[in-house]
């Protein structure tokens, strides 16, 4: 199958387009710090936006970056980039972005949810646009530095001045996305399957799956010891072969009794019924009924969402992997 996205690179972008501008990174977090020391190097001019009092402002400062709250961010920028999470994008914009906003300014997206579920509806004389690193921040940082770079999306959702693309992959070269290649997408498809992924496989179906396969373990008879390191630490050698070359490169890696039992029994557990509840989950998706539930839930004070944090902390397999952790020293701590 061919590649039918378009992709862009380094030849196809311009650092001119942000020349004398001011670019308001919007949050100081994982992929915020990213952005602002990236395009800082890149010789952009940054102003990072935050609310007084976060815990990221001295953060900031201590790497060299201009630091203000997030309306004099508004008001001084010519492009603005919310990084901030998805749940308070919403509450943010309205309080502290929007009413500084003018004709000539760029709002700008690493991810499309408050544009797509219409959380933010900015006003039509400005542009409107998404660089969306595939990546987590820290990694695009790293590779930044080491002069690799890491993939991107772009989209355009509003373009009032007939030159959002130029700026938007000028932002992308100014990370270091272009260097590996920034895809053509739209808001609603980046939205739609970033969700999608992060549901069905990267989050809500490793875990799932990992669970179920450990407790069917330990509910067999067996050491919840030996469980968690067949169906959760292992998981880490499989996923590496498929990110280095596909399923075929991790299918030559393994014994063929592994491939074999990838070939007769996969099939069983992502069966019919798993893939009508990944067509459910993704029109749930698509017609807004997850998102509406996320709003509601934060703006009902995450009760629910809390709950379901701590019963997962507290999984037998998170007890017996943290106790098991702490006899290999080579992982890194998490921070």
């Amino acid at each position: 199958m061919a590649i039918k996205a378009k992709v862009y690179y380094d030849d196809d972008a311009d650092l001119k387009a942000l020349e004398g501008k001011t670019i308001g990174v919007i949050g100081y977090g994982s992929q915020g710090h990213a952005h602002a020391l990236n395009l800082t190097d890149s010789g952009c001019k940054v102003m990072v936006g935050l609310y007084k009092g976060s815990k990221s402002w001295p953060k900031a400062e201590k790497a060299g970056l201009r630091v203000g709250e997030v309306a004099d961010a508004a008001k001084e920028a010519d492009i603005l980039m919310m990084t901030i999470p998805d749940e308070r994008q919403g509450q943010v914009y309205a309080d502290h972005i929007a009413p500084h906003l003018r004709p000539g300014q760029t709002l700008m997206f690493a991810h499309g949810f408050n544009i797509h579920y219409k959380e933010v509806v900015p006003p039509p004389y400005v542009d409107v646009s998404m660089i969306a690193p595939k990546a987590p921040g820290h990694r695009l940082r790293e590779l930044y530095s080491e002069g690799v770079g890491v993939p991107a999306l772009v989209a355009i959702y509003q373009d009032a001045s007939s030159n959002a693309k130029a700026v938007a992959l000028a932002y992308g070269k100014g990370l270091g996305c272009t260097k590996a290649g920034v895809l053509e997408t739209t808001f609603k498809e980046e939205t739609e399957t970033d969700l999608f992924g992060e549901q069905t496989v990267l989050c809500g179906g490793v875990t799932s799956l990992i669970k179920a396969a450990f407790e069917t373990l330990v509910d067999a008879g067996y050491q919840p010891e030996i469980a968690y390191f067949e169906c959760l630490h292992e998981v880490k050698l499989i996923v590496d072969l498929i990110y280095q070359g596909g399923l075929s490169y991790m299918r030559y890696s393994v014994s063929d009794t592994a491939e074999y039992g990838d070939y007769t029994r996969g099939g069983r557990i992502v069966d019919d019924h798993v893939r009508e509840s990944m067509k459910k989950i993704l029109t749930e998706i698509q017609d807004g009924t997850f998102a509406r539930q996320w709003i509601a839930e934060n703006r009902e004070g995450r009760t629910n969402f809390d709950a379901m944090r701590k019963k997962d902390a507290e999984h037998p397999v998170e007890v017996v992997g943290k106790e098991l952790r702490e006899m290999m020293s080579f992982l890194s701590k998490p921070t």
